[in-house]
């Protein structure tokens, strides 16, 4: 079975063994449906591991739409009752291997006077996030992604809002040894000028997490028009740009603290895996760097 394509675009690698039908489907039409299915589709999305727990009833309040537009929602995603796209979509959230067994070894911590419970709250979420995150879809599309980068002349990166952090942490860990990249966070105003100016074969590497922004979401059309490869970071598979993406990368964010451990773990892979097919060059260019940073007296040296 080949894998399935959103409007021709890898955004989830689907296999014989991990069909996902039905999630890619939603995806896939929910651009076309009227707003409250939308919003129906959207929430789905988001919460798509504890659908199957859930009536249809507690499913219409959760989303905030009616039964009639869960119904409605339901026949265009050509099902004939809830009970039978709640099944799908319980089978299709089950992990393939269990990769969560870190959480479960990490023993509770007594919230004791003189201790520092938010710090370790902060530290178990963070550790559960980076689990959740690593899953064969993450691990498929990171190949792809890395591919893409290896066969680019340029890489573009946009990063709006706290998520301009990510993208610029991005770009000083590759500039290192990687000179192929440039920064398009820094001065949105000209974002089209910069996109319409980009040649075939650059690639745009965006990190869009909610809440969206509308220059992001525009930027990333602009691009897709002109034939760029994009290479989408995100939170959730209902991000309303991931159908132009050419592969995506999706990692998990906390409803109970803002986090971006996992983006940064995900960064870090995605440089260590660029240095290590470019390893030879790569280590020159660094040794270069490192002397050339002592000899001006930039780095402390004994």
């Amino acid at each position: 079975m080949d894998n399935l394509q959103i409007e021709g675009k890898k955004v989830i690698q689907m296999t014989l063994d991990n069909p996902r039908t039905t999630i890619s489907k939603i995806i896939d039409i929910k651009e076309s449906l009227p707003k409250k299915q939308r919003k129906l589709c959207d929430y789905i999305l988001k919460n798509y591991q504890s659908i199957g727990l859930i009536t249809i009833k507690e499913l219409a309040s959760n989303a905030e739409v009616g039964i009639s537009t869960v119904m409605r929602t339901i026949n265009a995603l050509g099902y004939e009752n809830f009970n039978d796209l709640r099944k799908d979509i319980y089978d299709e959230s089950l992990p393939t291997d269990s990769v969560w067994t870190l959480k479960n070894s990490i023993t509770e911590i007594q919230k004791e006077g003189g201790r520092a419970p938010t710090l370790v709250q902060v530290w178990k979420e963070s550790v559960n996030l980076l689990n959740k995150t690593l899953d064969s879809d993450l691990m498929e599309n990171f190949e792809i992604v890395i591919d893409y980068i290896e066969k680019s002349s340029q890489i573009n990166i946009l990063g709006t809002r706290p998520y301009k952090a990510t993208a610029l942490y991005f770009e000083q860990l590759l500039g290192e040894f990687y000179s192929k990249i440039r920064q398009l966070s820094n001065d949105t105003e000209v974002i089209y000028d910069r996109i319409l100016q980009l040649d075939k074969d650059e690639i745009l590497v965006v990190f869009a997490f909610e809440p969206y922004t509308n220059r992001i979401i525009e930027a990333v059309k602009l691009a897709y028009e002109l034939g760029n490869k994009i290479i989408l970071i995100t939170d959730y598979i209902s991000c309303p740009i991931i159908s132009y993406a050419s592969a995506t990368l999706k990692v998990e964010v906390s409803k109970e603290q803002f986090s971006v451990v996992p983006t940064i773990a995900l960064i870090e892979a995605l440089v260590i895996e660029i240095g290590k097919r470019s390893s030879e060059e790569s280590i020159q260019k660094l040794k270069r760097l490192e002397k050339t940073l002592r000899e001006k007296n930039v780095i402390f040296s004994y």
